[in-house]
């Protein structure tokens, strides 16, 4: 076999292959021959049918067959030959000339690109801290006592409070009509909770039981429920009973209800505080690897192939297919989605991904045993039950395999981090948790 590359633009290559047409004949005859030694066929019994009856019924598939395992194994022979690091999958077409007593195709593909990465010591990072205070304990404590809490209905002539539950009937109209999901009987709801949309607790606020009131209210435009969204309706609520809110003490029974093994409201703050800090940690590392990926990209010189892009693309597209699917959106598998949405996230991910391997690769920063054992240990630490758990990721080796990724970005943020220009940046905890990671 001989083999010609041809470099067609960019990453794009183009790899001529020729096959011995001898060597298919023989591999297609063998085949035949002990496929005939297990077809059945009317007529006759198995291992008796003709050569040539099988070959005229299966002749052409396996012909198919073994073309496309030669050519696929006569690629990969001279690609790593050539030393090509291919991305994709090569489109390959029969060619119109080849030497006498062979067969050639063509192959088109693309390679992996050389990735530049500049001088990281100019590279300027915003590197973000948090710590857990006093007023952010007292704020779970507050979250913690809410779950918990217990109802007692008020006097009669109590009008509605922040904090109570109210069980109220309405009835909502657009265009005069009741629409679905707008007409409820004994509904209960916390006002000031944001279980119902602002302007129905505005309303209900400071009613008394026994009381009406008719209101109007403008669905949000990106409401879930579509058949009213962005529409305004004319509601009728009447309020029937009025609880208050009554919320367990900061005691011990609190800490014992909740598990903690030193039982005492130090205990229980103790343990509060490992648990946001342990949460404020995880934050941190995902707000600052996101910062150095994003000076990493920077720094970067690399031309994206084509191939990789589309198979992102097509992940991107089949996850929001999914989530649009897991919704309940009739249709979701053919509901149009513009590929022009995802590309530039498609383009990111690859360029990181190409970026972030070579410098894996250059300095060595692949994840060890150690780190990953480290970080599921750690992952686990917060549960009731952590050998559970620590099992649960051994036991599968994706989840391993998504360990060892999340690690080794760790790995590429620690050595990036410090060969930048770092500029210290200290947010709130309340800033910290408030924003997306």
């Amino acid at each position: 076999m001989t083999v010609t590359v041809e470099t067609l633009e960019k990453l794009e290559r183009k790899m001529t292959l020729t096959l011995p047409v001898g060597s298919i004949q023989s591999e297609v005859q063998a085949r035949l021959k002990k496929l005939a030694r297990t077809v059945k066929m009317d007529g006759f019994r198995p291992g008796k049918v003709p050569m040539n009856v099988v070959t005229q019924r299966y002749g052409y598939s396996v012909n198919y067959e073994v073309m496309n395992d030669k050519v696929g194994e006569a690629f990969f022979n001279a690609a790593k030959e050539a030393k090509l690091r291919v991305a994709g999958h090569p489109s390959i077409t029969e060619a119109q000339t080849a030497p006498e007593g062979e067969v050639a195709f063509d192959a088109v593909f693309e390679v992996y690109p050389d990735v530049k990465i500049a001088d990281l010591s100019s590279a300027e990072v915003d590197k973000i801290s948090a710590e857990v205070t006093d007023n952010a304990i007292d704020k779970t404590l507050d979250i913690l006592r809410k779950q918990r809490r217990t109802f007692a209905q008020r006097a009669h002539d109590a009008s509605a409070q922040d904090g109570d539950r109210v069980t109220v009937d309405f009835e909502g109209k657009i265009d005069g009509e009741v629409f679905s999901g707008g007409k409820a009987v004994d509904f209960q709801f916390i006002v000031g909770d944001g279980q119902m949309l602002k302007e129905f607790e505005v309303a209900t606020c400071g009613m008394k039981a026994g009381e009406s009131k008719t209101f109007q209210l403008v669905f949000p435009a990106d409401y879930h429920g579509q058949d009213v969204a962005g529409k305004s309706a004319d509601f009728m609520v009447t309020l029937k009973k009025v609880e208050a809110a009554h919320l367990p003490e900061v005691d011990e029974a609190l800490a014992k209800s909740l598990g903690i093994a030193d039982a005492t409201v130090e205990g229980l703050r103790a343990d509060i505080k490992k648990n946001l800090e342990r949460e404020v940690k995880f934050r941190l590392l995902a707000r600052n690897k996101q910062a150095v990926m994003d000076a990493l990209v920077a720094k970067a010189e690399l031309d994206l192939p084509k191939a990789s892009v589309q198979a992102e693309l097509d992940r991107l597209m089949e996850s929001a297919r999914a989530d649009l699917k897991k919704r309940g959106i009739k249709d979701a598998d053919k509901t149009p989605l513009p590929e022009d949405i995802f590309l530039p996230q498609a383009e990111r991910r690859v360029r990181l991904g190409l970026v972030v391997s070579e410098l894996v690769r250059s300095q060595n920063l692949q994840a060890t045993n150690e780190q990953i054992k480290a970080h599921i240990e750690e992952l686990a630490a917060s549960y009731e039950k952590p050998a559970e758990v620590q099992h649960w990721y051994y036991s599968d080796d994706a989840r391993l395999a998504e360990v060892e990724a999340i690690v080794l970005e760790n790995n590429v943020t620690d050595y990036v981090l410090a060969q930048a220009k770092v500029t210290p940046k200290s947010l709130s905890f309340d800033e910290l948790m408030a924003q997306n990671t």
